[in-house]
This record gives structure tokens, sequence and C-alpha cells, in this order.
């Protein structure tokens, strides 16, 4: 069944037994999406998308989790048996979407669509009309999780539409790092993800969310990350971005309880054909707010990045303090990159930087290294790799390494 439409949505729901709640929320969701114009973005980077052309969101099914905790997403290959026993032994709930919905209904209602409401974002309600799959996860006040909640995505249908739908609720006092790997096979078709993250980080909660995303360069990677940070509270999210035709995704993180704060570290890699359009939104609407985002960009090969740096302070929320560093390097005379930062602040008091480069490999660093006996490539990689630095680092090894595999794989041939 392809399209998206009321009967496809409708048939969704009944196949997942889902509660009546959820398919009403499913069909607003639907009618907002067809009312909502779309942004002048698309018409330009997705002219050619036939929503109806979209094989009916991924069928249901039973996700797979491990003992390190990882779950594969219902729609994804499946990595691992059983999550850990511990974790049900603290408390903490960490299963699928679809599962979420079934066993623990009350508690996804109170949360699910407050974050991103309907009619919030035209490419969201999509998302709530048709989602299937993602993760769900709920830490009990106080409770520390020692190790990372880790998820694997890969598409399984060619022109399928990805519709991963991930809640995670950190409750008071509680701390929890999650990590999200994404990657597809390449197809002959374009393909179409478009996924949505809420995030409730609670008074004194703590929250770390990373993604490291290698689409595969004809899917479009369209996402909706936001979260809501409580008093005291801390949420950051990594976000590293590879592969796709066109990507568009910026963290928001809103500030909305006293001392809250917020970090964004993001990297993205442009290759020809390639558009990554990210950044991050920072929102203070609370006193003594702090706020951190630090953005790096790489294009090569004619390859266009654009970081949108959004800082906001409401009126009310004094003492705010926010830094904001977009820098973009070009690897070529082809290659292009556009930094936007906005910034809207409504109190005097509020403490705000904002620094914007754009930068060239200089001969005299090629030179240096190659005299060395690095090849041309080799001397580019270790220099590309010295300027992600700084958000690398904070990856766990095994992904910080992943990702220098990752950066040298497309630059191969690219050189000379």
């Amino acid at each position: 069944m392809k399209g998206i439409n009321a009967r496809v949505v409708g048939q969704i729901s009944l196949s997942k037994a889902e509660p009546e709640w959820m398919e009403q929320l499913r069909l607003r969701s639907l009618g907002l999406f067809g009312e909502q114009p779309m942004a002048e973005w698309f018409a330009v980077n997705m002219p050619d998308i036939d929503f109806q052309d979209i094989d009916e969101a991924l069928q249901p099914g039973d996700a797979r989790r491990d003992l390190a905790g990882n779950t594969a997403l219902p729609g994804s290959e499946a990595v691992g048996p059983e999550r850990r026993a511990d974790l049900e032994e603290q408390g903490v709930l960490f299963c699928d979407m679809d599962t979420a919905v079934r066993e623990y209904p009350r508690m996804v209602q109170e949360y699910f669509g407050t974050i991103i409401p309907p009619g919030d974002d035209k490419f969201a309600d999509l998302n709530t009309s048709a989602w299937s799959g993602g993760s769900f996860v709920y830490v009990p006040p106080g409770v520390e999780v020692a190790m990372p909640l880790q998820s694997d995505i890969r598409p399984n249908s060619e022109t399928g539409g990805q519709f991963q739908r991930t809640l995670i609720i950190a409750d008071e006092g509680s701390k929890v790092r999650y990590i999200e790997g994404c990657s597809a096979p390449v197809y002959t078709h374009d393909a179409l993800r478009c996924a949505v993250v809420e995030i409730v980080v609670k008074p004194n909660a703590w929250v770390s969310y990373t993604t490291m995303q290698n689409w595969s360069h004809n899917v479009d990677n369209l996402v909706t990350n936001r979260a809501r940070v409580e008093a005291d509270g801390h949420m950051e999210f990594v976000d590293v971005n590879i592969g796709s035709k066109l990507t568009v995704k910026y963290p928001a993180i809103y500030l909305v309880g006293d001392g809250a704060s917020g970090e964004v570290r993001s990297v993205a890699y442009a290759g020809k054909g390639q558009h990554q359009d990210t950044g991050a939104k920072m929102v203070h609407a609370a006193p003594n707010t702090t706020s951190k985002i630090v953005s790096k960009s790489m294009s090569q090969d004619g390859g266009t990045t654009t970081c949108r740096g959004l800082v906001s302070v409401d009126e009310g929320a004094t003492g705010a303090a926010s830094v904001l560093s977009c820098e973009a390097l070009l690897l070529d005379e082809q290659s292009a990159s556009l930094n936007l930062p906005h910034l809207e602040i409504l109190e005097d008091d509020a403490q705000i930087s904002h620094e914007t480069k754009v930068s060239k490999i200089a001969n005299e660093q090629l030179f240096y290294l190659m005299s060395h006996g690095l090849s041309e490539e080799q001397s580019m990689g270790m220099i590309v790799n010295g300027f992600i630095e700084p958000v690398t680092k904070t990856l766990p090894m095994e992904y910080a390494v992943e990702w220098s595999r990752l950066i040298e794989l497309q630059m191969e041939g690219s050189v000379g």
C-alpha cells in the first residue's frame, strides 16, 4: 500500500492495535500536514519527492534487544537478543516505541507530542501521522544508568518512508546517555527519512543524546529533535552527519527551568551532490540558564553545508549566557558553505557571544605533513580530523574511530 493518506494511517493504527487516542492523534496530524505550506527550502532541495509514491510506513514488528542495552528498531535490521536485566531492576524502561504504546500507554500518552505538538512543524506532523518504530526510554527519579543505551537504525525498504519516533523521559535527578547509529545500503531510488525525537529532562536530570548518521547518498534525511529542560537539568546533543543527499536537522533545546543548561556539538560532511543543512536552536525561557553551540562542517567535491544557529532569550529570562560557534572548512574551490546565525535577545543582562568562521586548508599545512612522508590524502585527512576533534573527542571510542574511517573513505580519490 503506497501513499500517506487517512486510509493508510488508519490501517497502520489498526495493525498495531493502538488505543483510540493514538489513532486520533495520527489523523489530526495528517490533516495538519496537508494544511501547512511547504517551506521555501523544500522546493529548492526536494522538487521531485512524491509523498503518494512512498510505501506504507514500515510494518510493526518485534524489536530485539541485547545485553549491552542495544535495541534494533522495527523496520530495521535487528542486532542482538535481550536487553540487560539490571535495567529492569532499576526500573528503567527501554523498548521500541510500538511496545511502549501497548505496555505503557498512560505514560506515552502523557508525554507523546507534548515537546513537538501537532501543528508545530510540517514534517513532524508527517511523522506523527505515520510513525513506526523508534525508541522509548524512561529513567526513574534518582537513577543513573551506568552504560549507554544504544539503538541501530537500518532501513529495509528502498522506497519506504522511515518514520522513527523516539521519546526519552529522564525523571528528577536521573542520568542517562543514549546513542543512536543510523546507516542505509545504497539504493537505486531516492528514499525519505522523516524522524522525530522528543526528550523530557526533569529537574536536576542529565541527558546526553548522541546520533551518528551515515546514510546512502540518495536519502533525504529530515529530522526534528527537541528537548525541554526543567530547573537545574542539563541536556546535550552530539550530532554527527555524513552521507545522505539532503540532511535538514537542527536539534533544539528549550531551557524552561531556573538554572537549566544545554549544549549542542555537531559535525557534518558534504561531498559531491550532497547538502548538509544542520545547526542548533537554544531557547532561554527561564532565569540563569546557560547554553553552548559548537558546529563544525566540511564540504568537498562541490558539496554544500549550511549552519543555522539560533539563540533566543525570552523576556524575563534574566542572567542568561550563551556561546555560539559555527566553523566551516572548504576542501576545494567547488564547494560551498553558508553560516546563518540568528540572535533574538529580549533581556538586557544576557551574555551572548557569537563566532563564525569559514576557512580553507593552507598549502603550508599540506606541505609540512607531506614533507614528513604522508600522502596528500593522508595529510588532508589528518587536518580534517584535527579540525573536528573538539566534537569527535566527546564520542565513545568506537564511534570516534568509525567516524575517522568514514572520513578517510569519503576522501579517497577526491584529492589531486
